[in-house]
């Protein structure tokens, strides 16, 4: 009998072990305000290097495997070089139909909407546009790393997504674009990008390029998000948004989405491109949102 008891609590804990872990929006937003914390992270500021830094030796003990992507990129307008790094964890390496979720670590050098003309030069901290993304990933990290995932999962910070100029989209996403023309790991099945999903009045419109793309994926995440009561993804198409995801979609033929809720934080008001973007306008809600969202899709744990 004494056995019969043993066996049971053993396959108990077993059964326990292989669930993930809840998605921590507030463990989440303990690493976005870390990353504001160094400062803006442009490619060239302190914060930049400190944040490659940071996240190599945070991601470097939980994956199963770590690709660093150096890589260099000229900018002739401006006569100078930008020396850019994409990092890819993976984890359960060589399952097959891989997963990529990206975001972008870097922040803006100019707050060129901000309604202060004094600060229009100025680089933004990018609580939100850079840093929400990248702690939604990190903390899925560590998800990932204590119950291994059935299916092979990236998670990809690009490097260089928001430099570029009003008028001139080459020069934005510069680091998604290299990775998609220089794949350095297996090619994914698909992929999801996350920008801009910490905002407190968080609205996840359906992006018009990510349902030409990936139209079944689109339906898998609204009801994963149904499913939990998540009215904040919405299925109405909202605006064409260049954004990461394409990149991915046009150079490496990887159908992919992008969940971003672009009116930060609202039609009427603004903090994109400008320095009010800033950890108080972000929520460790929202980013449980997404955080639970995209950890159900990689276990399949609500996905129709």
């Amino acid at each position: 009998m004494q056995s019969k008891k043993l066996i049971l609590v053993l396959l108990l804990s077993i059964a326990c072990s292989s669930q993930p872990q809840n998605f921590n929006g507030e463990r989440a937003y303990e690493f976005l305000k870390q990353q504001c914390d160094l400062g803006p992270r442009f490619p060239g500021a302190p914060g930049h290097q400190a944040l490659r830094s940071r996240l190599i030796e945070f991601l470097k003990p939980l994956a199963d495997s770590l690709v660093v992507q150096d890589f260099d990129r000229r900018i002739a307008i401006e006569k100078k070089t930008l020396h850019l790094t994409n990092i890819a964890a993976g984890f359960g390496i060589g399952r097959g139909n891989g997963l990529l979720i990206g975001a972008h670590w870097d922040t803006r050098i100019r707050a060129e909407q901000d309604p202060d003309p004094a600060k229009v030069n100025q680089p933004i901290l990018g609580a939100n546009d850079g840093a929400s993304g990248v702690a939604v990933l990190m903390h899925l990290a560590e998800i990932l790393s204590k119950t291994m995932p059935e299916r092979e999962v990236w998670l990809v910070f690009f490097d260089g997504e928001d430099y570029g100029f009003p008028g001139a989209l080459e020069l934005y996403c510069l680091g998604a674009e290299h990775f998609a023309k220089n794949l350095p790991i297996p090619r994914p099945t698909e992929a999801i990008v996350i920008d801009m999903i910490g905002d407190a009045e968080l609205e996840i419109p359906v992006e018009r390029n990510s349902i030409n793309s990936h139209p079944i994926l689109i339906r898998k995440l609204l009801f994963i998000a149904g499913k939990h009561g998540y009215r904040e993804f919405k299925s109405y198409i909202g605006d064409e948004i260049y954004d990461d995801h394409l990149m991915l979609i046009r150079h490496a033929d990887i159908p992919s989405v992008d969940l971003i809720d672009f009116e930060y934080p609202n039609r009427y008001k603004n903090y994109w491109h400008t320095t009010q973007d800033t950890p108080d306008k972000c929520s460790p809600r929202s980013l449980k949102i997404v955080g639970t969202v995209l950890s159900d899709y990689i276990y399949r744990m609500d996905a129709k």
